[in-house]
């Protein structure tokens, strides 16, 4: 019941999240982001075009073929749940040693066969540093993947808007009455913190507690993570300085207003700090770091490790070697798997690449630099 409930919840957003996402060029979802990012790769604009007929140069028949895939889909859903219910759930039984390298293999291939390019690994690994950074310090990562995704066309259209209009959009009613919004969605949530803060004062007692959950390291990285904010806006300021008007446009547009949210949040952090350096006068410190989160530590580097290897394995040996190599070490050393699971689960790993990538799709996977140097 625990799983069947939100399943169900989440499954029932897609309908609504596709319309903004079709109509308006807005997804509705994280989801619905990456389709997005599916249509702008296929060329499909969002917006009007996809509720016109084709006759007339439009895309409906995608459209409502989406429509029908969504019905569709949930029908076989259901229908596969009650049929396998029971033999599904034993899924979340499987040992975590035998699917992180079958993770880490679809990471990596996924990376590589966007483009084909090597490079297109070093952003994977990147992007999942950032991700991780901004878990652990409670930043949302759905608005950054947003912004990947509806940048260009953000861009774009602010370029179509600008030469047909000059400035005087800004002052359209349906583009105040969404400036209102934005601001409200902006600022509201700290406006009610304030309040919070200011009904409710803090005691001595309660500060010096939440030193002991929230230590200075901590803290001292938040602010850190919101001053790095901070000079990537403002790099990007200094950019656009000699740009022109045009050119500078959107680096303006997004960098004054990201500038001037990142100095609040950098404000908020330095308070923050300020607090629990006062509290820590009051407070007991830990001695050490509880079990759990040095367990949860030296699992995450364990695990960093072994992805930053898969990347130099295949980096040196080229993707045809480095997976069965990696998986096979992962498998015995990390995971100390018994020999028949281990050797089983290599050869599944490989032949399904194989079968996949290089004799079905027929991916140009290079050849490692350690081969390179050997003339293999």
């Amino acid at each position: 019941e625990g799983v069947l409930g939100p399943g169900a919840a989440n499954n029932s957003t897609l309908g609504g999240a596709l319309i903004p996402t079709v109509a308006f060029g807005v997804p509705g979802s994280v989801v619905m982001a990456v389709l997005l990012g599916a249509f702008i790769i296929q060329v499909l604009v969002p917006g009007p075009p996809m509720l016109i007929p084709e006759s007339q140069g439009g895309h409906l028949t995608l459209t409502f073929s989406l429509v029908w895939i969504v019905v569709v889909s949930n029908i076989i859903t259901v229908a596969i749940c009650f049929l396998f219910l029971n033999q599904l759930a034993k899924i979340t039984m499987v040992r975590a040693s035998l699917v992180i390298p079958f993770v880490l293999l679809l990471v990596y291939l996924g990376g590589f066969a966007e483009n084909n390019a090597f490079g297109d690994l070093i952003v994977v690994l990147a992007f999942g540093a950032l991700g991780w950074i901004m878990a652990q310090l409670g930043w949302p990562r759905p608005p950054l993947i947003l912004g990947l995704v509806l940048g260009r066309l953000a861009e774009n259209s602010l370029f179509l808007t600008t030469d047909n209009y000059g400035l005087s959009w800004l002052g359209f009613p349906s583009v105040l009455f969404l400036f209102a919004l934005i601001l409200a969605g902006t600022f509201y949530p700290l406006l009610k913190w304030w309040l919070k803060q200011k009904s409710e004062p803090i005691a001595e007692l309660r500060v010096a507690e939440s030193f002991t959950k929230q230590n200075v390291p901590v803290l001292i990285s938040e602010l850190m993570f919101s001053f790095s904010v901070i000079a990537l806006m403002a790099w990007a300021l200094w950019e656009a300085r000699n740009w022109g008007f045009r050119p500078s446009l959107f680096p303006w547009t997004i960098g004054f207003p990201g500038l001037g949210l990142g100095i609040v949040q950098l404000f908020l952090d330095l308070r923050r700090l300020l607090k629990a350096k006062v509290g820590a006068r009051r407070a007991v410190p830990l001695a050490r770091r509880p079990p759990e989160e040095a367990r949860a530590m030296k699992q995450t580097a364990a695990i960093s490790g072994w992805i930053i290897g898969y990347f130099l394995a295949i980096w040196l040996l080229g993707f045809s070697l480095a997976i069965p190599l990696t998986t096979l070490l992962y498998l015995r050393i990390a995971g100390k798997e018994r020999w028949p699971t281990t050797i089983v689960a290599t050869v599944l790993a490989w032949a399904s690449f194989y079968a996949l990538f290089v004799y079905a799709l027929h991916v140009p996977f290079p050849r490692g630099l350690m081969l390179k140097s050997l003339g293999l």
